[in-house]
């Protein structure tokens, strides 16, 4: 919440004529004001572990690293899935064409997922679209045997369907959950986890095929996959709903008391009218998943074996964790202010887009599509000469990948501590990003040439920064007063406020 912990004491004369005190001038004078009592029950209980004190279940530390599970178990394998290049497929016609399903479903019903998140709540929300991901996957095993393509892109649909809702839930939390001050921990600890679902996945065809040359993976790793996505939906309904998180000054998350269908749609048209300057950010999120069509076929897929192409993969997602870790500790250093963070932030995107997709251009220009698409071609392993090179630069790939999300989350979080308002903005964040991913997918299914989908997405990256800029300048500030907060629901400051009580704790140790 906006500087919850300066609310703690009353406000003086002098604060109260200072505009930056806003949500101070709502607090109560003395603690014998504040008649709220901090929840009790297994669910807020501390715990003693040796040295160590573990946060209750209804904290936003368990409460993030449970929905990171989620999705290091669903979208996580997904991802390692794609990252094999063609769903792990030899040709990749079938699994750009089911993509094309997954994304534009997702667009249309992302730009909504927001209100149905809201309207449904974070629990049940994500569960539901956890089962979207073991259907998709469950399409690749029977095309192994039956050649069914109608099946993976009915899948690829689907998942677009139930992926839009997991995505809208998962933004709220992490955007919502956390204080200000640890916005950039909380993005990095959720990146971190969820990309080591697609370091594990990936080993799994790794190990499955490490001694193979073939172009398309083995059942097992298919099934694997299902089992592990099927338990991703369902450790989703071990989440608490997002009105019984409790943060560690007693504070709550700001959401709607009474949610309807109707006000969350209302709401949706409301926020675009009250923050309409977050288009500046759109082209950032059509450019974030833009260029995975090329890495994943016009690069991975291309140019390397199976093995190969599940080595580079696990390196991939390694890299995204370090980016992540980077880029999230970067967001939160507390010896500067947020605002001067944010331009930070920019400056060093903007250097990376440069470097690493000037990089990428050296590269492609040494082969094209026409000559890895001949059925003479020998795809490269990781034993030919010369492959360090090509592995360093999909390493950072996957860096630049998670830097970019990271910045993406951490702008947006920045701009608002409302939960339902942050629900909105992931919607649309997930919406246009899927938009962007229908396109590229269908791009590379018509076979346009490998260089044209790189320099449409150096192009996108470096032009979207460019578009941005204007907002991350001059909204971002260095705390957002809770009375802004609020205004987007129908909660009072007694509904929200941090408690003197502090949470019950076991001394035992357990």
């Amino acid at each position: 919440m906006a500087s919850l912990e300066s609310e703690k004491q009353g406000p003086t004369a002098q604060d109260k004529t200072d505009e930056n005190s806003q949500a101070e001038q709502h607090s109560p004078s003395t603690e014998q004001n504040i008649t709220a009592v901090y929840p009790t029950g297994w669910k807020y209980r501390t715990h003693r572990l040796g040295p160590w004190t573990i946060p209750c279940y209804a904290s936003p530390p368990v409460q993030l690293v449970l929905v990171a599970f989620v999705c290091f178990f669903c979208p996580g394998m997904f991802n390692a899935l794609n990252g094999l290049g063609g769903g792990g497929q030899f040709n990749a016609t079938t699994a750009d064409n089911s993509n094309v399903a997954v994304y534009s479903t997702f667009s249309v019903l992302g730009f909504f997922a927001g209100s149905i998140t809201n309207r449904l709540g974070i629990k049940l929300t994500l569960s539901l679209g956890g089962l979207g991901y073991c259907l998709y996957v469950s399409s690749y095993l029977s095309y192994n045997h039956n050649q069914n393509s109608g099946f993976v892109i009915f899948a690829g649909a689907m998942l677009g369907v139930c992926a839009g809702m997991l995505w809208a839930a998962q933004g709220a939390i992490m955007m919502s959950y956390p204080q200000e001050k640890s916005k950039g921990r909380y993005i990095s600890w959720f990146w971190m986890i969820f990309n080591l679902g697609g370091v594990i996945g990936s080993l799994i065809p790794l190990g499955e095929n490490i001694h193979s040359n073939a172009g398309n993976v083995s059942d097992g790793t298919y099934i694997g996959f299902m089992v592990l996505t099927f338990l991703g939906a369902c450790l989703a309904l071990t989440l608490v709903d997002a009105h019984d998180v409790v943060r560690s000054d007693g504070s709550h998350v700001i959401l709607m008391k009474h949610p309807s269908w109707r006000s969350e749609f209302l709401g949706l048209w409301e926020v675009l009218q009250t923050d309409i300057w977050i288009v500046f950010l759109f082209p950032m999120f059509i450019a974030s998943n833009w260029f995975y069509s090329y890495q994943f076929n016009g690069f991975n897929g291309a140019k390397f074996n199976i093995r190969t192409r599940a080595l580079n993969n696990v390196l991939y997602w390694t890299s995204q964790i370090i980016g992540a870790y980077v880029f999230g500790y970067m967001l939160d250093i507390r010896s500067l202010g947020r605002t001067m963070r944010a331009k930070l932030a920019w400056g060093m995107m903007f250097l990376l887009t440069m470097v690493v997709w000037g990089g990428g251009y050296a590269w492609q220009k040494g082969y094209t599509r026409a000559e890895t698409s001949l059925k003479t071609y020998v795809k490269d392993d990781w034993t030919t000469h010369g492959y360090v090179g090509p592995m360093f630069l999909y390493m950072f790939y996957g860096f630049y990948d998670a830097a970019w999300q990271t910045c993406v989350y951490w702008f947006m979080g920045a701009l608002t501590n409302n939960g339902r308002k942050l629900a909105n903005f992931a919607g649309f964040y997930k919406g246009i990003q899927s938009a962007g991913s229908a396109i590229t997918f269908r791009i590379d299914a018509l076979g346009v040439p490998f260089m044209n989908e790189f320099a449409s997405s150096w192009a996108l990256l470096a032009g979207s920064l460019l578009i941005a800029a204007p907002l991350i300048f001059t909204k971002i500030r260095d705390t957002v007063p809770i009375d802004e907060d609020l205004v987007f629901t129908d909660e009072t400051y007694e509904d929200v406020k941090p408690m003197i009580a502090k949470p019950p704790e076991v001394r035992e140790k357990v």
